[in-house]
């Protein structure tokens, strides 16, 4: 798999992330297994996880399978924190103390004295951004981590938090930031691209395949085995099922009809390949899904079909989901 460059720094990843927010609720042990030991033969490096994913149980799990399927050397161990559903319900806080405890805890948890990346998880309005900066400085300088990075940053959150950091001599220069971005939701094109592409970020894009949607799974019903069916994911992937959605999903299978692709293949494509993306995140139920997103590898989409899908999906000024 062809690696690249995460912004303006030394880290290199491969172009194809494996995503783990499932790993250790909806995906057990033997089928993770699969997963990583597809990934690592596929040539893929980048693992991303989180403190929040199923409580840290996604953490556990691929602590356990690094040394065993894969070398700690051979992978890219990325993590957030910020981020918990300990309580039941979603809690937020970027406080320096509480991030780095929750590093600690990832670390304990990984099974590793350090992660290749770590990120905060989303932007918090009462936690002041110089003091969750100052911990990306801690994390760094303590040799935690070695990366450090922003998720779910809007356009203007991620040039304050960027240019916060290269202020002044000696702290962590943002190296990435991960963000939603699919043909369905191209939220980003207008401001959090430009401002990674100015300050030297790497952008990771999650949910690349539009919750599954783009997968064109839902074109008639919600499959039984599918995350929609399930009572955590169903309101996420609802979200994305409505007539603007449909008009995209048709275009993809269109164009996937056109080429001898599947609609997977095409949809990944369009994201991994769009200008200041570093690497798509792909998530997969099993690892014969995965094993289809990693065929994409050669794969290129031809121009002028990317123009159209550009168009197609593409938010009229002031425009949303219908």
């Amino acid at each position: 798999m062809h690696v690249r460059r995460v912004g303006d720094t030394g880290l290199k990843v491969s172009r194809l992330g494996l995503g783990t927010m499932t790993w250790g609720r909806d995906t057990d042990e033997h089928e993770a297994r699969d997963q990583l030991i597809a990934f690592a033969e596929a040539g893929g490096t980048l693992v991303d996880t989180a403190a929040g994913y199923a409580d840290g149980a996604s953490e556990e799990l691929i602590g356990s399978l690094v040394g065993d399927v894969v070398a700690r050397d051979e992978i890219v161990i990325a993590t957030k924190a910020g981020v918990s559903r300990r309580t039941g319900s979603r809690v937020t806080d970027a406080s320096r103390g509480h991030l780095l405890s929750s590093l600690d805890a990832s670390l304990k948890r990984l099974g590793v004295d350090h992660v290749d990346l770590w990120q905060v998880h989303t932007w918090v309005d009462d936690a002041p951004i110089e003091e969750t900066l100052s911990a990306l400085d801690t994390a760094v300088a303590s040799g935690r981590a070695s990366y450090v990075g922003v998720s779910n940053y809007s356009g203007w959150q991620t040039a304050q938090a960027a240019t916060w950091q290269r202020a002044v001599p000696g702290r962590a220069w943002l190296a990435s930031t991960q963000v939603e971005y699919s043909l369905l939701n191209r939220s980003i094109d207008d401001e959090v691209l430009p401002a990674a592409r100015a300050l030297g970020l790497g952008v990771f894009a999650w949910s690349p395949l539009g919750r599954g949607v783009l997968t064109g799974k839902y074109r008639s019903g919600t499959p039984a085995d599918s995350r929609a069916a399930t009572s955590h994911f169903s309101g996420f992937v609802s979200a994305y099922l409505g007539p603007r959605s449909q008009r995209i999903v048709e275009a993809v299978v269109r164009a996937a009809d056109g080429l001898g692709w599947s609609p997977l293949e095409v949809a990944l494509t369009w994201v991994r390949d769009r200008p200041g993306v570093t690497a798509p995140i792909v998530g997969a139920r099993t690892a014969q899904q995965l094993r289809g997103a990693l065929g994409v590898e050669e794969l290129a989409l031809p121009e002028e079909i990317a123009r159209a899908l550009d168009d197609v999906s593409g938010f009229p000024a002031g425009n949303g989901e219908e």
